[in-house]
């Protein structure tokens, strides 16, 4: 039986992957140990037990980017965190420690190295982040879902494996479509736009959609709105005014399947995960990127499609005036659809999961 420490989290863009690896690795060996190792107060402690696995904290924070007193407290964290990861990685002895990226995946992979265990990145962004790039040098594999990512890690390291997906996702879409417009009340003969702003919700494409309900209606347009919580009765209130079955709101969509499904063109943030999604479900996409994330790294996700003229971008600043102008254009535009769908389709990279899976059972033997 072959032991695995997962490490990483803080945002369900490392938490996904990190599971569904975990998962893929559990089907080529059901006897397999699996421990996850997150941030003490992170996500990942709520969600990776709810996945069935087992999970350990650390104390791990991030530093503050202005200079602060906080990040002496930072510092201290960071010490417990490495001594009490050495400790983790003694006790459980595993054959290959995983990092996924986010705070805790840096501490316990270092130590993996400093003990010679294998270890393996998984990257999921097109822009690397610094935990993964200081960990890259001492690490056996580095999995990438984008080109030219040698410009952060050795090219030697480096295998094209795609970013994991929830696997829900992908089966059968195409034929959930009449079970999706029951499930969200909308109509089959309408046009769908999906907005998604994450599970906390995304205030400038909120406050966007917010302004243009006007202008959807007019169009005959439907929209599922993902508003986050803090959004979510604004927007209730707001859906009040509009006698139509077109405005769906919700705060939180369980079965993201079904409104992939029915969705005609997608606006959303630019996170590694939803791109990915999107690539392989061959959706047409408007994507806000957050400016609010480490390194601007969601506005180079978001650019390695549009340089590929797979999709469109908006920034920010500008999503206010000119977001909904252009959902309704792009929708109305079935040229410029089709040329996205066909572009962002030979982006997606399958099973990618099940391909990382075999790089790990590959360094067992190392």
């Amino acid at each position: 039986m072959n032991k695995f420490i997962v490490s990483g989290g803080g945002t369900g863009g490392h938490i996904f992957p990190a599971i569904a690896i975990a998962n893929a690795i559990h089907r080529k060996q059901p006897d397999a140990e699996i421990l996850f190792v997150g941030a003490e107060g992170k996500m990942e402690m709520e969600k990776v037990p709810a996945a069935g696995y087992k999970i350990e904290g650390l104390p791990v924070r991030g530093f503050q980017r202005k200079l602060t007193f906080s990040n002496i407290s930072v510092i201290i964290k960071l010490l417990q965190s490495m001594f009490k990861a050495k400790s983790i990685i003694k006790r459980f002895k595993p054959d290959v420690v995983i990092g996924v990226g986010g705070f805790a995946s840096g501490p316990l992979l270092k130590q993996a190295q400093k003990l010679g265990i294998s270890t393996l990145i998984q990257e999921q962004n097109s822009y690397a982040g610094v935990t993964n790039k200081l960990l890259a040098k001492k690490a056996d594999k580095i999995c990438v879902a984008y080109d030219n990512m040698e410009q952060f890690f050795p090219a030697d390291k480096i295998i094209m494996t795609g970013n994991p997906v929830r696997q829900n996702i992908l089966e059968n879409i195409e034929s959930k479509k009449d079970e999706a417009y029951k499930y969200f009340n909308v109509q089959g003969n309408k046009k769908v736009i999906l907005i998604v702003g994450g599970s906390l919700g995304a205030l400038t494409i909120n406050e966007s959609i917010h302004q243009g309900l006007d202008r959807f209606v007019e169009g005959k347009i439907q929209i599922i709105w993902q508003t986050g919580n803090g959004y979510y009765s604004k927007a209730q209130f707001v859906k009040q005014e509009y006698k139509s079955k077109g405005i769906v709101v919700t705060d939180f969509i369980t079965r993201m399947d079904l409104a992939y499904s029915i969705a005609d063109v997608v606006i959303s943030r630019a996170g590694a995960s939803t791109v990915s999604e999107l690539g392989l479900i061959h959706k047409p996409a408007i994507f806000v990127p957050s400016p609010n994330v480490a390194e601007d790294h969601q506005t180079k996700n978001a650019m390695a499609l549009i340089q590929k003229d797979a999709a469109m971008m908006i920034e920010d600043v500008k999503a206010r005036e000119e977001l909904v102008d252009a959902a309704i254009e792009l929708i109305n535009d079935e040229f410029r659809m089709n040329v996205y769908q066909k572009n962002i389709a030979s982006m997606g990279i399958k099973n990618s999961a099940d391909t990382i899976a075999e790089e790990v059972f590959k360094l067992i033997n190392k």
